[in-house]
């Protein structure tokens, strides 16, 4: 199985078309965001990952998104989701994750998604403080 894509997104909606087949509609994809308020801050921001599954794959996994502090070099983590799924083969499935990010500075944090042990698809976001107001 493979990530097809993955990202910070405000919303998301699947709708049937002729076919019979899906269309996603994402609305809102974002690399950054302001952090509203005073810090410490809690942030909730959604990742959307898209799924594939070969003809003949297994159809089942686990998908792993750990969000982690890119701004120290031991990249701590700061929350962590694992989300079992199953799709048939040949076709595609999504997640959608929600991080409980507790954030104390201002910087860029990586969501790292994988499927069981496979390769990391990492997805940056930057936190901007407010702008200044006079």
């Amino acid at each position: 199985m493979e990530i097809i894509a993955a990202l910070f997104v405000d919303n998301f909606a699947l709708r049937q078309v002729e076919g019979p087949s899906t269309r996603i509609d994402i609305t809102g994809a974002y690399f950054s965001q302001v952090v509203a308020g005073p810090l410490p801050a809690t942030l909730s921001p959604h990742v959307v990952v898209l799924i594939f599954c070969p003809p003949g794959g297994a159809g089942q996994g686990a998908l792993e998104v750990v969000f982690r502090d890119a701004s120290h070099d031991d990249r701590p983590s700061i929350a962590r989701n694992v989300s079992p799924f199953t799709v048939e083969p040949g076709k595609f499935t999504y997640r959608l994750v929600r991080g409980e990010l507790e954030v104390s500075h201002y910087g860029r944090i990586d969501a790292e998604c994988r499927i069981n042990d496979g390769p990391v698809v990492r997805i940056p976001l930057t936190l901007l403080a407010p702008p200044a107001t006079n």
